[in-house]
């Protein structure tokens, strides 16, 4: 699996492409059919890859210069209904391209176009644009009509872009502000499936850049929407229907935040971590799988299933890597450690579930198997970009199943999810218990009263900032100041 890294943008102009152009401007007035043929035979001296940079480089001008209409429409000529300006430079890059008969050069010249427009669209908070892209694409696909070779050549072409799972793929940036109970159960955790298309060095880098800002929008849009929940629930039956809840786990969401914070006052697993690495440091890596084992064991609870647990989890270590055995582990060895034993508690070959995780998200131990999750994540950051991919895997292995069919696979999805957010370096989430404050009102009702205090943290500049970034919640108040909410163990 590939690490997500800074990838670069195109955002310079091929020298070539701007002698071409330059050519172009300087050309004297000739008649119009001259000017073609020598418009013509400028392109013939681009190289495919040159012509694809040249029409890139056109649309990231385009979307700088023109209205996303006019860019829609630019588009529009250039990839679905050639007209206009047939002997324009992109239409001849174009062409050539075409004329080649390269339909994977082609097909990667669309993709790179359109993440160039999706790129910026979401940036500047014009989405809405992105679902006429898509829809545009899907529009004049009958070759039938049309009598020149190049044109049906690139209609044919792009049916195919259309009937593959790159449209699929594209279509999670247009269903971004669908209704959470309407949209199919896997669109509630794109952020995974965006995070599997960011690290897929098969996409082109404009892809795989917005996919990664997409993805991490929808995180920090978890993070908001879940503060808020906890912030402002109130028991009082008025306010509770006007509440978002981000999650599909109802009201049952508090007990499962109080379950988690509970756990996190009794072992503080950050801390705990802290310690297993610095306890670790400079052993023999044979050592160091033992003390793995121990640390992913520690404070599990149910002894019968730790067992269970211990064994699976002993068989895989101790075969992992042998042949280091004899050295101090380091890093790397960590990192690729940590990756084999995710797969292991989600999906071995990369589709299926695995065992172990059968036997505990079908059990009812969603928590259990996020914990353990979890505790793989703090000690190896780096491994967090491998367990989301993991789980797109699972989400696309399901997809064509019903939510009713998978819920076994939907509440873990919802439990680590959570899990994860909690545990998030930026917002806080503390358990307070209220019982000796418990209200005369409810002197007669039984259990324990909590306050659940969440906080997001960071300046209130950057908190705007971060606000002003999603759209959806421009108009809704800041979260400057720290509220509770009261849940009855």
């Amino acid at each position: 699996m590939v690490s997500p890294c800074t990838l670069p943008r195109l955002t310079s102009r091929h020298p070539l492409v701007q002698n071409l152009e330059q050519s172009l401007v300087n050309l004297p007035k000739e008649p119009s059919s001259a000017r073609a043929d020598k418009s013509s035979q400028l392109s013939q001296n681009l190289s495919l890859p040159q012509a694809q940079d040249l029409i890139c480089q056109f649309f990231l001008e385009q979307i700088k210069q023109q209205s996303p209409e006019v860019v829609l429409q630019e588009f529009k000529h250039l990839f679905i209904e050639p007209t206009g300006t047939l002997n324009s430079t992109p239409r001849q890059a174009l062409n050539l391209i075409i004329s080649s008969g390269s339909e994977e050069i082609f097909l990667t010249t669309l993709k790179r176009s359109i993440y160039i427009l999706v790129n910026n669209w979401n940036t500047e908070r014009q989405e809405q644009y992105i679902q006429e892209l898509v829809n545009l694409l899907s529009t004049s696909l009958d070759p039938k009509k049309i009598c020149t070779v190049i044109v049906k050549r690139s209609i044919l072409w792009r049916r195919k872009f259309v009937n593959s799972q790159d449209y699929q793929d594209l279509t999670l940036f247009a269903s971004k502000y669908e209704n959470r109970n309407q949209e199919h159960w896997s669109q509630r955790y794109k952020s995974y499936l965006l995070v599997s298309q960011s690290v897929d060095v098969r996409k082109p880098l404009e892809q795989q850049e917005a996919a990664r800002t997409y993805s991490q929008q929808l995180k920090e849009r978890f993070k908001i929407d879940l503060a808020m929940y906890t912030a402002r629930y109130s028991s009082a039956p008025c306010q509770q229907s006007t509440l978002p809840n981000p999650t599909r786990l109802g009201d049952e969401v508090l007990r499962l935040i109080q379950k988690i914070l509970n756990q996190r006052n009794r072992f503080s697993y950050a801390s705990l971590a802290r310690i297993f690495l610095n306890q670790t440091q400079q052993i023999r890596y044979k050592l160091f799988k033992q003390s793995l084992l121990n640390y992913l064991l520690f404070s599990l609870g149910d002894q019968d299933l730790t067992e269970t647990i211990k064994t699976q989890l002993a068989s895989v270590l101790n075969t992992l890597y042998q042949s280091y055995e004899n050295q101090p582990w380091d890093n790397c060895l960590l990192l690729r450690t940590c990756n084999r034993v995710i797969e292991y508690l989600t999906t071995v070959d990369g589709k299926n579930p695995s065992l172990l995780f059968i036997l505990l998200a079908t059990q009812g131990k969603s928590l259990t198997l996020a914990t353990l999750l979890l505790k793989i994540i703090l000690i190896c950051p780096s491994s967090h970009t491998h367990l989301e991919c993991c789980l797109a895997q699972l989400i696309q292995n399901y997809q064509c199943q019903s939510e009713s069919e998978c819920q076994w696979l939907t509440n873990f999805l919802e439990v680590i999810q959570l899990t994860l957010t909690i545990y998030a370096e930026d917002v806080r989430y503390d358990l307070v218990n209220m019982s000796d404050c418990q209200p005369e009102t409810n002197g007669n009702e039984k259990g324990n009263f909590y306050r659940i205090f969440s906080q997001i943290k960071g300046e209130a500049k950057k908190l705007k900032e971060r606000l002003n970034s999603l759209s959806e919640l421009i108009h809704r108040d800041n979260l400057t100041g720290e509220k509770t909410s009261v849940v009855r163990a």
